[in-house]
């Protein structure tokens, strides 16, 4: 796909905090690209910065391969949607939607079109005379979506879109935005914190720590592959386990456990989700640990299983509920995992 926006070694400063560190990114046309990262992480810093509401000290930006970091917001193809919505309360849902077409100087008679075909396409006909305080959350997430639709931006910049919305809606109204970035064949970048919104609704993740990009990729590459600590467990909480790179594989003395498998020699810590552990009767031999239950937390389709092992370390193991009655608290287990799921990290 061709590049539609490239930031090229990026760097932001607030005073003697170092925002952004020299970051590059590059954004295909058409692509539901999302920014993740913990507080601090530079994700905001750098939407702001696409946005035209920050300018990068040093760096490059382009759009189009035409530089824009020097061009004012309103004289970019892009819009960009406030986690807060920022709806004017004295104005109608349609003069909301309306706003931008009318500073751009469209036609009344085009603007009115545009409008209602916006509020079609969030499934919103109707509500057009209706004020923001008589409407849902989820409705006033919508008429700002529409209003950011409605000036057919190129691209879509969106601060955390579903945060305002309880979980059942979350999950609706993700699965209805990814609907509308296909239909309208815009490229979104969504700033998160939530990695299961990150996961299911973008076709690429950025995992932003201290300023720079940890790591990039489709959804479940990152997921299954993290590349270090820190993104093995900001995404998914995986067990991350120290040692050194043994003959036989990996050896992790707070694990008291041999990871088996194709191992590099520069390893330092090995990453292995908790859904990829099972509990089984007895095993011996690499891949498998022996531990005692410390705590469980039923968490619907699976149970949370806290076990410490003899080496001191604690692993996280999910439990589904098919495989049958989970261990209690104070239960001695034995675990075993595949030496395919046990992934080298060098950092």
């Amino acid at each position: 796909m061709k590049t539609l926006l490239r930031a090229e070694a990026i760097t932001k400063r607030f005073g003697p905090t170092l925002a952004l560190d020299a970051l590059d990114l590059a954004i295909a046309e058409g692509e539901f690209f999302a920014l993740l990262g913990g507080s601090g992480s530079g994700k905001s810093t750098l939407l702001r910065i696409i946005a035209g509401f920050e300018t990068p000290d040093s760096g490059r930006l382009l759009l189009d391969g035409t530089e824009i970091a020097a061009t004012p917001p309103w004289a970019r193809p892009i819009n960009m949607m406030f986690q807060s919505y920022a709806l004017f309360p004295h104005l109608s849902v349609a003069d909301n939607v309306a706003y931008g077409l009318r500073r751009a100087g469209v036609k009344r008679a085009e603007a009115a079109t545009r409008v209602a075909a916006a509020l079609a396409m969030v499934h919103l006909d109707g509500f057009g005379t209706r004020r923001p305080h008589q409407l849902s959350g989820g409705q006033r997430q919508r008429v700002a979506l529409a209003r950011s639709l409605v000036m057919r931006p190129r691209l879509l910049l969106l601060d955390e879109p579903l945060g305002a919305l309880d979980a059942g809606l979350r999950e609706r109204t993700g699965f209805e935005l990814r609907a509308l970035q296909r239909e309208t064949g815009a490229a979104f970048v969504m700033v998160t914190h939530d990695q299961e919104e990150a996961l299911a609704l973008a076709d690429r993740v950025a995992v932003l720590e201290g300023g720079r990009i940890a790591q990039l990729g489709p959804p479940r590459a990152i997921y299954e592959r993290p590349a270090t600590r820190f993104v093995a467990r900001f995404l998914g909480a995986a067990n991350v386990l120290e040692g050194r790179a043994a003959a036989e594989g990996f050896d992790s003395a707070e694990a008291g456990v041999t990871f088996a498998g194709a191992i590099a020699p520069d390893t330092v810590a090995v990453a292995l989700r908790p859904e990829r552990i099972r509990v089984v009767p007895s095993a011996e031999g690499p891949n498998t640990a022996h531990g005692v239950v410390e705590d469980a937390a039923f968490r619907g389709d699976d149970t949370l299983l806290l076990v410490r092992l003899p080496g001191g370390a604690v692993l996280r193991v999910a439990h589904a509920e098919e495989d049958g009655a989970p261990p209690a608290r104070g239960d001695a287990v034995t675990l075993t995992w595949d030496a395919d799921d046990v992934v080298a990290l060098a950092s």
